[in-house]
Order: C-alpha cells, then sequence, then structure tokens
C-alpha cells in the first residue's frame, strides 16, 4: 500500500510532468481551478489548485476535504502512484471506476486531452 509521502511524490511527478508538457496537453493543464484529490484507503485528501500548468498542493487533510473543489479525485494511493508511473491507463481506471473525476462540464472537456 503506498504511502502518503508516496501519494505526495506522485503529485509532484505529475505535476512536474504536466508542466514540461506542449500543444493540447498543456493547453488543457493551463486551467486555474482549485483541486483536490483524496485517496480513499489512506483517508487522506491532497488540497490546492491547478495553476499556470502544475498542481500546487497546498494542504493535506485527514478525511474528506472540507470545501467542494472545482476539480476532485478520488483513488486508492496505489492506482495513484501507479497512473502516474504508466503502469495504469487513465481512461480504463475512470471507465471502471477505480479513479474518480469531477468537475464542471467544460473543465471536463478540457481535460480530456490529459486522459
Amino acid at each position: 500500500m503506498a504511502t502518503t509521502e508516496e501519494c505526495r511524490a506522485a503529485l509532484d511527478k505529475l505535476s512536474d510532468t504536466m508542466a514540461s508538457a506542449e500543444g493540447d496537453v498543456r493547453t488543457a493543464a493551463a486551467l486555474d481551478r482549485s483541486l483536490s484529490c483524496r485517496v480513499t484507503d489512506l483517508d487522506v485528501t491532497f488540497t490546492g489548485r491547478l495553476r499556470d500548468g502544475r498542481i500546487e498542493v497546498l494542504d493535506t487533510l485527514q478525511g474528506p476535504p472540507p470545501d467542494r473543489a472545482q476539480i476532485r479525485l478520488a483513488m486508492t494511493g496505489d492506482d495513484l502512484v501507479a497512473l502516474v508511473d504508466g503502469r495504469l491507463n487513465f481512461a480504463k481506471a475512470w471507465g471502471s471506476g477505480r479513479v474518480r473525476l469531477e468537475a464542471g462540464l467544460r473543465d471536463l472537456f478540457r481535460l480530456r486531452s490529459l486522459l
């Protein structure tokens, strides 16, 4: 089972990957939105912002987030690490329910190129 530190490192790695992206991926990641990533098996939520093509983690909370972020992710720690490492396909994991992504319809359309 992935630890809180491994999940935070995975989010940092994802942020670095997004920041170095080009083309449609860079455009999709250029949103300025509040973001939460709930790691269900650890009962931890990372909160922050997606801004300028990077994920800025501002806080790590026990349990669910107190406020509803504009973009919300939920998954196990192992799935988060596997997604970032490229061992788990996001679209398949989302389609099977292993990963939950909630956002406004416009944001979902923009984010689809990241998937």
